[in-house]
C-alpha cells in the first residue's frame, strides 16, 4: 500500500523567528512539510494561491491582514483547505472569530510544540482541535444563549470596514488606503464615516483604540 504524500502546509506569522521555531517543530515529522511561510495576511493569500497548500497554519495579530481576516479571504477563494488559527491569545472572542471564519482549530504558541503536530493531523482528519479553555469557552457561550434563547451575535461591522479600519489604526492616509485596496477616495471616507457612526466614535485614535482591543493591530 502506498504512503500518503505529507500534509502540505503554509506559514503565516510576522515574526520571523516564531515562524523558525514552528517549522522546527512540523518538518520534525514525516508526514508534515512546510511548502510555504507568509509575514502577514496578505502575503498568506497570495502564497496559497501560489502553492495550493492543503494546510494554512495562521497567526491572529499580523500587519495589513490579521490571520483571521486571512482566514475568511482564504476560505472563500478554497474552501478545500484546512486552517489552523495559531496565537498567543487565550481570548474568547478571536477564538470564536477565528471558528466562524473558517478555521478548524485554534493552538495556543505557548503549548505549540505540546499541541502543534497533533492538531495539524487532527484539522486534516477533518476533525476540530481546540485547547481546553476553548471548549468551555465553546460550552459556556452555547449554556447562556440557550438559557436566553439568543443567536449568535452578527459582527457589528463588515469585512471591508474592518480591512478599512485596520489600515486606518496602522496610520495610513485615505489615498494610501484607496490604492491598497484599490478603490476610490470616495469610497474609503464612506466606509470611514460609517465605522464612526456604527461604532458610536468621533476620530482616528478612539478608532485606533477599538482597533487594539479586538486584536486588528498590536499595541
Amino acid at each position: 500500500m502506498s504512503k500518503a504524500p505529507p500534509t502540505r502546509i503554509l506559514l503565516a506569522d510576522d515574526h520571523h523567528l516564531v515562524r523558525r521555531g514552528v517549522r522546527l517543530i512540523l518538518e520534525g515529522e514525516p508526514d508534515l512539510t512546510v511548502v510555504a511561510e507568509a509575514g502577514d495576511g496578505a502575503e498568506a493569500v497570495e502564497a496559497a494561491r501560489t502553492h495550493r497548500p492543503d494546510l494554512a497554519i495562521l497567526d491572529v495579530a499580523m500587519p495589513r491582514m490579521t490571520g483571521l481576516q486571512a482566514a475568511r479571504e482564504l476560505a472563500r477563494i478554497q474552501p478545500d483547505l484546512r486552517i489552523l488559527i495559531l496565537t498567543m491569545y487565550d481570548n474568547e472572542q478571536y477564538f470564536f472569530e477565528a471558528l466562524a471564519a473558517g478555521a478548524s482549530g485554534y493552538v495556543l504558541k505557548s503549548v505549540a510544540d505540546r499541541d502543534l503536530v497533533e492538531a495539524c493531523r487532527a484539522t486534516m482528519r477533518g476533525e476540530p482541535f481546540l485547547y481546553p479553555g476553548a471548549v468551555n469557552a465553546l460550552v459556556r457561550n452555547y449554556l447562556d444563549r440557550a438559557r436566553q434563547g439568543e443567536p449568535i451575535p452578527e459582527r457589528a461591522i463588515t469585512n471591508r470596514e474592518e480591512e478599512i479600519l485596520k489600515l486606518v489604526a496602522e496610520g495610513h492616509t485615505s489615498q494610501e488606503i484607496a490604492d491598497i485596496l484599490v478603490i476610490s477616495v470616495k469610497t474609503v471616507e464612506r466606509h470611514r464615516a460609517n465605522l464612526l457612526e456604527k461604532l458610536g466614535m468621533k476620530d482616528r485614535l478612539q478608532l485606533t483604540r477599538y482597533a487594539i482591543r479586538v486584536g486588528l493591530i498590536e499595541p
